[in-house]
């Protein structure tokens, strides 16, 4: 390999006997996959199909179904293309693209999350007020703000980065996450405060926004009827769930990617994985198991597809 090669091309060195367990890999992966396609593609499918669903609170479930999607379909094709190949490699270019579209969705997802518990803020707190604020004027802004602002907070680290020479062309890892900043010959203050600032506008600023809209919503229950409060729980317990380990993930993606962490190379292949593959499947789960109306429908299906 001569230098223009290694210019070019970053070889990811996370993985663990690849050759030795390839294909167990593959198939392992594969099914996970189109086990994350089936089940989000079924809720949005429901969502879209049955009008009772088409409420703020559905829509964002939706909304984070298809995230989930384009999250998974962001990683999970490379994998198997880097599980099947001799080599383990991927261009710049490409890994900076990969970095883009992952932090943006992941951005995306806690101000979903966050836009799903002002919706939970407003139907619980402000009940009467509520067909007049959740329009789908204000839902069609959270949405497109949701996706948006994130992509354009991230795209500048991006070009930030793309002009930084490499001196490192093996990155730890098996995609490229916040590990490709460890690639730059000099470590960047101007990106690390940026990354910062970007961690602050994106995920905390939208955790503690949740976090406060739940205590709201916590102190209205404590005076209401227990029937209002189980009704509140059905709807804000999954919410919460999926917050937490989110959260739980993201931190560790963080920290593993900053610190460095001295963690076996195997142990951090199976904590890398967690990243990608509980999320995706865990949003699909809680909302179809836990929310009562979407349960209900995709009991039907079940039963439809039985007796056909």
């Amino acid at each position: 390999m001569g230098d223009e090669f290694n210019v070019t091309y970053i070889t990811l060195g996370g993985y663990v006997e690849v050759n030795k367990y390839r294909y167990l890999y593959f198939v392992i992966m594969f099914t996970v996959y189109i086990l994350i396609i089936c089940s989000n593609s079924t809720i949005v499918s429901l969502i879209w199909i049955h009008k009772n669903l088409h409420e703020p609170m559905y829509i964002f479930i939706a909304a984070l179904s298809l995230n989930s999607v384009l999250f998974s379909t962001t990683i999970y094709p490379k994998l198997f293309i880097d599980f099947l190949s001799e080599k383990q490699i991927i261009s710049y270019s490409s890994c900076l693209f990969q970095y883009f579209i992952y932090y943006s969705l992941v951005g995306s997802e806690f101000l979903l999350l966050s836009a799903m518990a002002y919706d939970r803020y407003v139907s619980i707190c402000k009940p009467l007020q509520y067909p007049t604020i959740m329009t789908r004027t204000t839902i069609s802004i959270l949405l497109l703000s949701a996706w948006l602002i994130p992509a354009l907070h991230v795209v500048v680290a991006v070009a930030l980065g793309h002009e930084k020479k490499l001196c490192n062309f093996t990155l730890k890892g098996i995609f490229c996450n916040n590990s490709v900043l460890k690639l730059h010959c000099v470590s960047s203050r101007v990106i690390s405060i940026y990354g910062l600032v970007v961690l602050l506008d994106v995920a905390l600023v939208p955790v503690l926004f949740i976090l406060f809209t739940y205590t709201k919503i916590l102190i209205i229950l404590y005076r209401s009827s227990r029937e209002v409060r189980k009704k509140a729980a059905q709807t804000c317990l999954p919410h919460l769930l999926v917050l937490t380990s989110f959260s739980c993930l993201c931190a560790y993606d963080i920290i593993n990617a900053r610190l460095e962490s001295d963690f076996p190379k195997t142990v951090r292949l199976i904590m890398t994985l967690q990243v990608v593959l509980y999320q995706p499947l865990f949003n699909p789960i809680i909302y179809g198991l836990k929310m009562k109306e979407i349960s209900k429908h995709l009991k039907r299906l079940f039963c439809q597809v039985k007796q056909g």
